[in-house]
């Protein structure tokens, strides 16, 4: 079967399209290349083996080339990031899938299935339990309370005003409130309403914090571990947002492409939505320490009392859905560290970005100091 894979010169799509020619598939990939993501090109660790295009998932000219032919698609290409090109998260995530459907009804083409990258954005501040009032899926913290350095979460039942718990999210209910997770979410409502239109078995897949091998180290969104990782590497301490006790669930990547090639092979997820989570939830705090201790280090985190506007407080995700069909995750977070680790010390160019990013956010008034923060 020859397969599609947008975004596969990616971090998750790279490691999908390799499991996908260990079990026999032909792949080809579009990707844009995005400079901000691949400011060198083409990636080397792409397998040579791979039928290349370069392209815009959003282009119709270059999504209908990349799908003559091609039975299944892995849509993985995604906008990501913490800038306010609002208008770039709906083209690349929900008008491209949009796009996808349109091209394969009017040309009828014999697509079998569609695998999605979704995320757990699309569950905003995720869902908590008030003592009094039960489950509670609330709204995001105000720049108010955030500028006070309150960092927990109120129940939002008016007249309440008291602290609720987190407790883990599944898959049944969604609230996002960035346009990276209204994006995903409507990503996903129009691959499952025209799927089911148009008998084209889809899935999506609500990714937690994805970290691992050929995570870029050039976009503000590539996350907390290539952050921290190189600041450790360059002997500098990792700058903790808000108080450190936000938790995450976090896993490795080749766990996320072992789900995607799952869910495209078992009947039984057709027309759903599943978490793909770490093991278990953990807080930035005890994330940092873990990740100093892998690399040897002997550098002390600061508790910096900045905030980014738009993160959620606690969003810890459950897979057991996903579990049913056979899936489990093979990797812990110190895995995750480890095998990060060996592939960065064999890149070129090793240089700590945080100031630039830092000062990049901060001009965007993404990033923000609290009224009453306190550096530790």
């Amino acid at each position: 079967m020859k397969l599609l894979v947008t975004g596969g010169a990616g971090f998750i799509g790279s490691h999908t399209v390799d499991l996908l020619l260990s079990k026999g598939y032909d792949v080809r990939v579009l990707d844009l290349l995005q400079p901000r993501v691949h400011p060198y090109g083409k990636p080397k660790y792409l397998d040579p083996s791979v039928e290349f295009m370069q392209g815009d998932v959003a282009d119709r000219s270059a999504m209908e080339k990349a799908l003559n032919g091609v039975e299944g698609i892995f849509h993985l290409a995604a906008y990501q990031d913490y800038m306010k090109d609002f208008s770039n998260f709906i083209k690349t995530n929900a008008y491209s899938t949009a796009l996808l459907f349109e091209l394969i009804v009017e040309k009828k083409l014999n697509i079998k299935k569609i695998v999605l990258s979704s995320s757990q954005s699309v569950y905003g501040e995720g869902k908590y339990i008030c003592k009094e009032h039960g489950i509670q899926h609330p709204d995001s913290r105000s720049v108010e309370q955030l500028d006070k350095a309150d960092w927990e979460m109120y129940c939002p039942v008016s007249g309440c005003n008291k602290h609720i718990t987190p407790v883990l999210i599944d898959e049944t209910f969604t609230n996002p409130f960035t346009a990276y997770g209204i994006s995903k979410e409507t990503l996903e409502r129009l691959a499952h309403k025209l799927g089911k239109r148009y008998s084209i078995p889809t899935v999506s897949m609500r990714y937690s914090i994805v970290q691992g091998p050929r995570n870029s180290f050039f976009n503000a969104y590539s996350g907390v571990c290539r952050i921290f990782t190189l600041r450790l590497i360059n002997n500098k301490p990792p700058i903790i947002y808000e108080d450190g006790k936000q938790q995450r669930d976090y896993l490795h990547v080749l766990d996320v492409a072992s789900a995607n090639v799952a869910v495209f092979e078992n009947k039984d997820a057709d027309y759903e939505s599943f978490n793909v989570g770490g093991i278990s939830g953990v807080n930035l705090i005890d994330y940092t320490k873990t990740l100093i201790k892998v690399t040897g280090k002997n550098i002390e985190p600061i508790i910096s009392g900045l905030y980014r506007f738009g993160d959620t407080r606690h969003t810890v995700s459950i897979s057991e859905k996903l579990k049913k069909l056979g899936w489990k995750n093979e990797y812990t977070l110190e895995d995750v560290f480890r095998d990060y680790l060996e592939w960065v010390y064999k890149q070129p160019d090793l240089k700590d970005r945080y100031e630039e990013v830092e000062k990049t956010m901060k001009a965007q008034n993404v990033l923000r100091e609290s009224k009453s923060s306190v550096t530790t």
